[in-house]
């Protein structure tokens, strides 16, 4: 056999079964809690630019320094901070997913924070307002430094992403009702990833949030549009409801796929890329999470549980 065809023949099942990636997505901080150097915060960009927007930012400059050390980032620190990094787009503002965004903001670049009403108001009064921390912002109490643009979101609403080729759409979530985080629709070109913040199941805040972006995200799956679903699973199935704190379970993940798969078609999420988020330390309680996720995936789910700074594709 000739080298060539050996080589044809060895990539030919890697070209045939390879499926066209829409987004590439850098890990900066992937845990719930209690590691202030690993907290919810992802990066999202179109596959071939540099251009992103960062999801939460509970982590930020430990998290590029750890994609620096994996060889994700071959730049500087400063230059994916201040370069890369196009806007935040803020789901709560628990400090687990903001605290980054606070604690980097003298040394970060002018850009856009996102964030609904509410979430901006409790970062306004309660982080930047000149005494908690200086104000970097173009709006709330005390001296505005101007380095940030705080715009705020309406709801179900699409807007364009300045300095990117990328749009987002945000739905209110339950965390502890009627307390709300957000959900953040992303798009590029004809395709889709959804960002959950914090969240827990309908039945048990005795709400319909989830419902309702599951009824707008059906027919992107339909279509083969939707290329991932970031969603929170913060503690095992051996967390009482009552002490979920607005969290899902393994089982509350999948009672909430098997949900949205009674709307998109039965079938319809087999292969449909879920990125495991905000999964609460202690090591045991994540081990335990990823083994009862794996070993009840009835609708055989792609489960990835990113890596802190490794990058992946959607």
């Amino acid at each position: 056999m000739s080298y060539f065809r050996f080589i044809f023949l060895v990539l030919l099942p890697v070209f045939a079964s390879g499926q066209k990636t829409s987004f590439k997505v850098v890990p900066l901080g992937v845990k719930g809690g209690t590691d202030e150097s690993n907290l919810s915060a992802y990066l999202i960009a179109p596959d071939k630019s540099n251009a992103f927007i960062s999801l939460d930012a509970g982590t930020i400059n430990a998290g590029i320094r750890k994609a620096i050390k994996k060889h994700t980032f071959k730049v500087s620190e400063e230059t994916v901070l201040k370069e890369y990094i196009k806007g935040y787009f803020i789901s709560h503002a628990h400090l687990d997913h903001v605290s980054g965004l606070i604690i980097n903001s003298p040394g970060d670049s002018s850009k856009p924070v996102y964030a609904t009403k509410e979430c901006m108001e409790l970062m306004q009064n309660n982080y930047f307002n000149g005494q908690t921390w200086a104000n970097f912002g173009d709006a709330g109490p005390g001296f505005q430094l101007k380095k940030y643009h705080f715009q705020t979101l309406e709801t179900h609403q699409e807007i364009p992403v300045k300095n990117t080729e990328m749009s987002v759409t945000a739905f209110p979530l339950s965390h502890v009702n009627p307390y709300q985080s957000t959900a953040f629709l992303v798009k590029s070109g004809d395709n889709y990833a959804l960002y959950f913040g914090d969240t827990g199941p309908d039945e048990v805040e005795k709400s319909d949030k989830l419902a309702k972006v599951w009824e707008v995200i059906a027919p992107l799956i339909q279509n083969k549009k939707l290329k991932g679903i970031f969603i929170e699973v913060s503690f095992p199935n051996g967390q009482p409801d009552k002490f979920l704190f607005g969290h899902l379970t393994p089982n509350w993940f999948l009672k909430e796929m098997k949900n949205l798969e009674k709307i998109s078609g039965e079938g319809s999420l087999k292969d449909l890329k879920l990125i495991i988020t905000h999964k609460k330390p202690p090591l045991i309680n994540e081990k335990i999470i990823r083994k009862e996720l794996r070993e009840n995936n009835p609708l055989e789910l792609k489960l990835i549980f990113p890596q802190q700074g490794k990058a992946f594709r959607l």
